[in-house]
């Protein structure tokens, strides 16, 4: 079984999710006696989704929205998706105003483009340092907090309970002759 993971983001933390999902489900696949290949992937490298079972599509939140490039994926292999396995997850940080900052505005767009089995919404981490100075103003305006938010059990688990959805699909239907 051949995973594509791969995710959009600006300093790391999306797609360091992103590998964590890969090796997890490397990890669980070989514990169910699956020989598999996971692939992480920044988006901007995914050209093809040939050749791949299942896909996990991740972004960064920013303003609301997932970036750019994932939607320009998305858009692309919109014909590819249809026929596979896709799950999404978002990152991004929880506000201090009450207001989130993962979820993105068009999680149903995003589904309904994908007909994702899941959207998941993760925090993700905040280094002042990695931040240009419009992402630092942004970052203090909206009161965001800094540090680490990623919850890497549930992470795990996310990616988990892929593989045993994907292995429980191989298995339950006999390959054809």
């Amino acid at each position: 079984m051949r995973v594509l993971i791969t995710a959009a983001g600006r300093h790391g933390t999306t797609l360091s999710i992103a590998q964590a999902i890969g090796e997890s489900a490397v990890h669980a696949l070989a514990l169910l006696g699956e020989r598999t290949d996971a692939t992480v992937l920044p988006v901007g490298e995914a050209c093809r989704l040939d050749g791949y079972d299942a896909v996990v599509i991740g972004s960064a939140v920013y303003n609301g929205r997932w970036l750019e490039p994932a939607w320009s994926l998305v858009e692309r292999e919109r014909a590819a998706l249809a026929r596979r396995p896709v799950w999404l997850f978002s990152s991004g940080l929880p506000g201090s105003r009450g207001r989130c900052w993962i979820e993105p505005a068009e999680p149903a767009g995003l589904r309904n483009a994908t007909g994702a089995y899941e959207h998941r919404a993760f925090a993700g981490r905040l280094d002042w340092y990695r931040l240009d100075a419009r992402e630092r103003a942004q970052a203090s305006e909206l009161k965001l907090n800094l540090g680490e938010h990623r919850n890497w059990p549930e992470i795990r688990n996310w990616a988990y309970t892929i593989v045993s959805t994907l292995h429980a699909a191989e298995t339950a239907i006999p390959p054809a002759a």
